[in-house]
């Protein structure tokens, strides 16, 4: 399965920002999980970070052309308020599943409104990094 996971903006930061919320491991290990995942299971895997929304959406819609079977997604802080990301997300067929590292609804009052779910297929919510994986095994019938 040919699958696209994309992480928006601050993912970078990962194990530098916010431990308590985010956990120490990086960015880098994030990755070198899910390559490890999808090489073990024989899936093929694009991963994408960027600060930008462009970016975020310029992927989306190149999935839609490239034969993407599912896409992986942490929008960060634009799964609040970015409808260009809904938007782009919405037009594609896809199976999509929204991926949060912490746990959103525990936090802030403005991060318990996502305007991305409704256009994704499932979500997973304050799991870890172990969400990714468990996004993966959904799209993939595990």
């Amino acid at each position: 399965m040919k699958i696209l996971v994309l992480n928006g903006p601050n993912l970078n930061f990962l194990g530098i920002r916010e431990k308590g919320i985010y956990g120490t491991e990086d960015y880098h290990a994030l990755v070198s999980m899910l390559e490890e995942k999808a090489r073990q299971e024989g899936h093929e895997l694009e991963i994408y970070q960027s600060n930008y929304e462009g970016g975020i959406i310029d992927k989306i819609q190149e999935a839609y052309h490239n034969g993407t079977e599912g896409i992986i997604i942490n929008p960060g802080a634009f799964t609040h308020y970015s409808y260009a990301v809904r938007d782009a997300l919405g037009s594609v067929e896809i199976p999509k599943v929204e991926v949060h590292i912490s746990n959103v609804h525990k936090r802030e009052e403005f991060r318990h409104t996502s305007v991305t779910a409704p256009v994704c297929t499932g979500q997973v919510v304050g799991l870890g990094l172990k969400g990714y994986a468990l996004a993966m095994d959904f799209l993939t019938g595990k």
